[in-house]
């Protein structure tokens, strides 16, 4: 292994050293480098877990985000593109980031030698790489077939090697070395102006090869695997970045981390976009494993933090309690311990808080007080960092949010603007006030905005400055860019603008789930809606009042006049109109893409189509290709289908023998169709009949295998496997929001739900997986309790029509499963929960193939498996302590626990 440098290396040769280092951690089997930005014309560091194509618990994905909140790689329009190959430019830009150096850049940097060109981007990061002799130009600068420039060539682990043994400053003993030969197996495939820079390498112990003693000198390297690199070297460098810190936690809540740092305390606001890690494990963990008095690095802002890593587990104060007696001159504090007294000096830094965590000045300190101080242990001082009350008299004054009132027991529950929770009581003396109206306490709402003090520890005074709630009343003018705002129109004239909350609640009568894209915005006749407002003005539900547009379905196209954009219709009476349509108007036929001249083609005389409009202006045109809906009535007489949408309108269709579909069965037909059947009634080629009814229906199957390009799935279910296109179905995840199909992934379960024998809407469903900790059999309501491999432990409630199954899908008895037991807990297609017991083998370890994702085992017998696929979110653990998949050595004992064949965690014995 490499130790440290000395301190005599230059700044640059110490961040390659570093550099080499974390290269050398991932030497076998798994080929890590180093992470880089994104080519893009705009560069965005994105930070806080909103890579969406990085997955939790992937395995880069702490090194990932470690270094995008440092800023030290960048990612373009929240991509990060982990298995994307790395070109020599952004290895080189990324490495400049690393070094700290960024800051020399020049724009007026000289230009590139011909050969050496790079995008504009990069161009002066690699004229300072070549100054700082991070490159050789001599070598860099030479004529090759490639038709890619050089900086678009992908970065090889030969080229890399070179880069850091140069900034080593070891070019003399690579040199010397050019003639012998590595002890790699491939060899003969190193280009021969590299072999004496990887025989440095190898001396140097900074890199031991791959499986099987193999360098694969062109293999690329992933910018994943480009990331984790980086982030391990930071161990070994003395680099520091302008926003992170490491300190001691001296205060902790939901929404807020109070950092003791060189003297001082610093507050860093928290939210659900920062991410927690610790310094020894690659996993995440939950801001509640957080503990106070423990070492940790903060990256980000006071305002948002980012990226959270417990650095030292071990707690960094000692504490003494006592009661407090006095201040004296010269900032001394004097304590009562155990019937003696104690005197602390404190400063300027040192923070005095109330029970509450609120900073107090010290002359609020009231004798006789419960005082607990926490002093630092770095130094024979013992300085007091924190003094804090645990127990005394409150007299203070704050601003804060009310969060609970409970005006029978005169007690209230306030959150701080520090983000701290205090409790109080309050007696009849209380004097409540808004725009300086009394009020009393139980006019008080939860969620209001307030100024308060505290007198002896009650509340004596309360001013309203913000109201829970208010509604608003106009007309909608605009939905803003990516739905995050709306401008409406006061009955004044004047325009507003306000933020929407996350997911607003809309109510528009005839529209069963409405989204925003069914308001009508407009500069004349937008939507008159009410608009409620939460305390920090940001919309939290629009009803529309009286909508004034006219809907008609079933219309008939007369003539469409494409120059005036003229659209002639009959509606269901044979009665004329004419609308126009522009730009605004919302189109609905067969096109992803749907555009006026698109749908120019679908106009035809006697086309059937659903068009909303206002002052004759279209505001929707929908081509009819099918209605879905619930049946409501059937008239076999006279062959006619009453349907009923979700908006609450029916039509009455005419069918002859209709062509019936249900997924799973060929046979149908149409006996399968009743009253209260949901289907979708295909029309003919005329409109003006059903051509053919798919019945709709819900399954749920295990994924086996996907392809991302056609969007085409293998899915296996009862036993039997088989495959459908999702391209045209609503992908969502388990908690319902929308996703692509690039999120789904092998041995996921999915509820699927078919119109006939296409798929119409696909759910990931959600698994539970985990230890089992308790069973309760014996009561009326038995129950089992699961501990997932993130520590959080949840309970099931199940009834008689729960499934207790094995792996291979046989039925057990809840007296099947014993605690410590490895279960997936989840729901059927109809809501049942299932249990499913997991399979679990002991076996040897061999080895593990990074690119392949599986862990090979020593076979016992012919017939093993040999390998087995590993989970990117698999729980590998000896005892209590979380390990890396690379920690694992052959001839390791290990147990593995399998959900779908898959590993989903691995106990080291």
């Amino acid at each position: 292994m490499v130790s440290r440098r000395s301190n005599s290396l230059s700044h640059s040769k110490k961040i390659a050293s570093a550099v080499m280092v974390g290269m050398m951690a991932f030497g076998s089997g798994t080929a890590v480098f180093a992470d880089t930005a994104t080519v893009a014309t705009t560069q965005t560091v994105t930070t806080g877990g909103l890579f969406s194509d990085v997955k939790s618990g992937y395995w880069a994905e702490k090194h990932i985000y470690k270094l995008a909140s440092q800023g030290i790689l960048l990612g373009n329009n929240g991509l990060f593109r982990p298995n994307d190959s790395v070109t020599q430019q952004e290895a080189v830009a990324m490495a400049i980031r690393f070094a700290g150096l960024e800051d020399r850049i020049s724009k007026n940097a000289e230009a590139l030698p011909d050969k050496m060109q790079a995008n504009n981007y990069f161009k002066p990061y690699v004229a300072l790489a070549l100054q700082q002799n991070l490159l050789n130009k001599a070598t860099e600068n030479v004529a090759s077939t490639s038709k890619e420039s050089w900086g678009e060539r992908k970065a090889t682990r030969e080229w890399i090697t070179e880069v850091l043994i140069r900034a080593l400053g070891k070019e003399g003993e690579a040199t010397a070395k050019a003639s012998k030969a590595t002890s790699f197996e491939d060899n003969n495939k190193i280009s021969n102006n590299k072999r004496g820079f990887v025989n440095a390498a190898l001396e140097l112990g900074l890199t031991t090869g791959l499986d099987g003693n193999k360098f694969d000198p062109q293999g690329n390297v992933t910018r994943a695997q480009l990331a984790a690199f980086f982030s391990r070297a930071e161990a070994f460098t003395d680099v520091k970045y302008n926003n992170s810190v490491e300190g001691i936690v001296t205060g902790l809540s939901s929404s807020k981390l109070d950092l003791y740092v060189n003297g001082s305390i610093q507050s860093y606001n928290l939210d659900n976009s920062t991410m927690y890690f610790t310094s020894t494990s690659e996993n995440k963990i939950n801001s509640t494993d957080l503990k106070l008095y423990t070492k940790v690095m903060v990256i980000g802002t006071p305002s948002r933090t980012a990226y959270v890593e417990v650095t030292d587990a071990k707690e960094q104060f000692e504490s003494v309690e006592g009661t407090f007696q006095k201040l004296s001159p010269g900032n001394i504090l004097w304590l009562e311990t155990n019937n003696t007294f104690q005197q602390f000096n404190y400063d300027a830094n040192t923070s005095f808080l109330d029970q509450n965590g609120a900073k107090i000045e010290p002359n609020a300190l009231v004798v006789g007080s419960k005082l607990q101080i926490h002093q630092e242990t770095a130094s024979s001082d013992k300085k007091p960092v924190i003094i804090q009350v645990k127990s005394g008299v409150v007299n203070k004054s704050g601003t804060g949010t009310l969060q609970n009132i409970d005006a029978a027991a005169k007690a209230l529950v306030i959150k701080t603007a520090n983000g701290d929770v205090e409790s109080y009581t309050w007696d009849d003396s209380l004097i409540v006030k808004y725009q300086n109206q009394l009020l009393s306490p139980s006019e008080l709402k939860n969620g209001a905005v307030i100024n308060y003090t505290v007198k002896n520890n009650k509340i004596a005074t309360i001013e309203v400055t913000v109201g829970v709630e208010r509604t608003i009343r106009g007309s909608l003018y605009e939905v803003g860019l990516n739905n995050s705002t709306i401008t409406y129109k006061r009955d004044n004239g004047q325009l507003e603008v306000k933020f929407l909350a996350e997911k607003p609640e809309l109510t528009i009568n005839g529209i069963a789930a409405p989204v925003l894209s069914d308001l009508i915005a407009d500069q004349t006749g937008g939507d008159q809606v009410e608009i409620t407002l939460n305390p920090e003005d940001k919309v939290t539900k629009i009803q529309v009042l009286n909508r004034q547009m006219e809907q008609k379905k079933g219309a008939t196209v007369v003539q469409y006049e494409p120059k005036t954009r003229l659209l002639t219709l009959l509606d269901a009476n044979k009665r004329p109109y004419v609308v126009s349509l522009d730009e605004k108007t919302k189109l609905m036929y067969n096109s992803t893409n749907p555009t006026l001249g698109g749908v120019e083609g679908f106009l035809t005389a006697g086309r059937k189509v659903n068009i909303t409009y206002l002052s004759n202006r279209a505001l929707s045109l929908e081509v009819v290709f099918q209605y879905e809906g619930k049946v409501s009535y059937i008239d076999m007489n006279y062959k006619k289908l009453t349907i009923v949408g979700t908006d609450g309108q029916s039509i009455t269709l005419p069918f002859s023998n209709p062509v019936v579909q249900v997924y799973g069965r060929n046979n149908a037909s149409f006996a399968d169709i009743k009253v209260g059947s949901e289907i979708a009634a295909v029309l003919n080629t005329t409109q003006d009949g059903i051509q053919s009814i798919q019945l709709k229906a819900n399954a749920q199957f295990e994924l086996l295998e996907l392809n991302y390009n056609t969007s085409r799935l293998t899915v296996k279910k009862d036993g039997y496997t088989s495959q459908f296109y999702v391209d045209k179905a609503s992908l969502t995840d388990d908690n319902g929001r929308m996703i692509s199909v690039q999120d789904l992934r092998p041995g996921q379960l999915l509820n699927v739900t078919f119109y006939g024998s296409t798929p119409f809407a696909v759910q990931v469903v959600k698994q539970t997986v985990g230890e089992v900790t308790s069973i309760d059999s014996g009561s009326a309501a038995p129950s089992i309790t699961v501990k997932n491999y993130g520590g959080s432990a949840e309970t099931f409630k199940l009834d008689v029509n729960t499934k207790v199954i094995n792996e291979s899908g046989s039925l057990l008895s809840l007296g099947n499963v014993a605690t410590g037991n490895r279960v997936a807990v989840s729901k059927d297609a109809d809501g049942v929960y299932v249990v499913k017991v997991l399979n679990t083998t002991a076996q040897s370890f061999w080895k593990y193939d990074s690119y392949a994702k599986e862990i090979y085992v020593k076979r016992q017998n012919v017939s093993d498996s040999g390998h087995y696929p590993l989970s990117p979110a698999a729980y590998i653990h000896q005892g209590d302590t979380t390990l890396t998949v690379q920690s694992l050595k052959e001839n390791d004992n290990i147990v593995l626990y399998l959900n779908n064949g898959t590993i989903v965690e691995i106990q080291k014995q």
